[in-house]
């Protein structure tokens, strides 16, 4: 069952930009993936507007360049730019990254999770034998922010109305997912899919938890949605073929405009818990009406609950 929509190929005008972003001085964010691609062009916007963020990858070495060239780019913010180590293909790690957190902040304003694998080697698994791109792309992102709801609920209670938000990045491909988009009596892939299938299910995942959480946690004052950033020009599709790399060539952005989408649906005032799908480059937009049904909510949510009960 596919959607397509405009956005995807023809995406509108940015409307949220480094160029019009207010001051973020006192804000505390977490971008996962910070230190690459569209994750990297978010903490530079951030950055650059006096934000103190923490980049959650999981090496150090890396991040360490990126932040050290995003000072040098920016040498008059205010902000403060932190390494939070964050193994995503491990579930054993989660907690103790959360609680690194936690023990050295007393808020939370925004989190996005926007890191990412996408068609790995076929047969690819996480440290617990999860299909690597269920267990990186969505698995993961629920344990990580099982851990710091108590913070974000805690910033909630006095931070700005519909401020405090949790950014589920999801993709263009969870509307190429297959009907039904989570396949309960296949999760371990014993009757197996293709890799593009397998990373559309795991993009749905993302989508799924932005809508349920808001289901969860009516009164919470957080913002809980999900976006597609765009067809973008970054790393994440260095294991397309020669087909979708030509396509992507002539049709994708730069990965900054994937950030610009982020930014939206992170820091746009106008945001609120209806809006459960943001799209490229900053528009609301219905997410694909099976995939946000409450059925399939819980029990996508109680299936992944079982699944990293044992690691909280």
């Amino acid at each position: 069952m596919t959607t397509l929509r405009r956005s995807t190929f023809l995406p509108y005008k940015a409307t949220l930009t480094e160029e019009n972003l207010p001051d973020q001085s006192g804000k505390v964010f977490i971008v996962t993936g910070g230190n690459s691609g569209v994750g990297k062009e978010l903490v530079k916007i951030l950055y650059q507007h006096n934000a103190r963020v923490w980049i959650a990858t999981r090496s150090k070495e890396r991040t360490d360049e990126a932040i050290a060239e995003i000072k040098k780019a920016h040498p008059k913010s205010q902000g403060q730019l932190l390494f939070l180590k964050l193994v995503l293909d491990d579930l054993t790690t989660i907690k103790q990254s959360a609680s690194q957190f936690t023990s050295q902040e007393t808020r939370l304003d925004v989190i996005w999770n926007n890191a990412g694998v996408m068609l790995p080697a076929e047969g690819s698994k996480t440290a617990q034998g999860f299909e690597l791109q269920l267990g990186v792309n969505s698995l993961a992102h629920f344990l990580f922010i099982k851990f710091l709801t108590p913070l974000l609920q805690e910033t909630a209670k006095t931070a700005p109305p519909r401020s405090v938000r949790i950014v589920w990045v999801s993709s263009m491909s969870a509307d190429f997912a297959p009907k039904p988009a989570i396949d309960f009596g296949n999760m371990d892939y014993h009757k197996e899919e293709d890799n593009m299938t397998k990373y559309n299910r795991s993009k749905v995942g993302n989508l799924i938890h932005a809508a349920e959480f808001d289901r969860r946690f009516p009164e919470s004052n957080i913002v809980s949605v999900s976006l597609n950033p765009g067809l973008l020009k970054t790393n994440l599709q260095r294991n397309f073929g020669a087909a979708q790399k030509f396509q992507v060539k002539l049709m994708g952005k730069p990965a900054k405009y994937g950030a610009y989408t982020e930014l939206f649906a992170g820091l746009d005032s106008s945001i609120t818990s209806k809006d459960k799908w943001i799209t490229p480059f900053g528009r609301r937009e219905e997410p694909r009406a099976d995939i946000v049904e409450p059925e399939l909510g819980k029990r996508y949510w109680d299936w992944c609950e079982d699944q990293v009960r044992s690691f909280l």
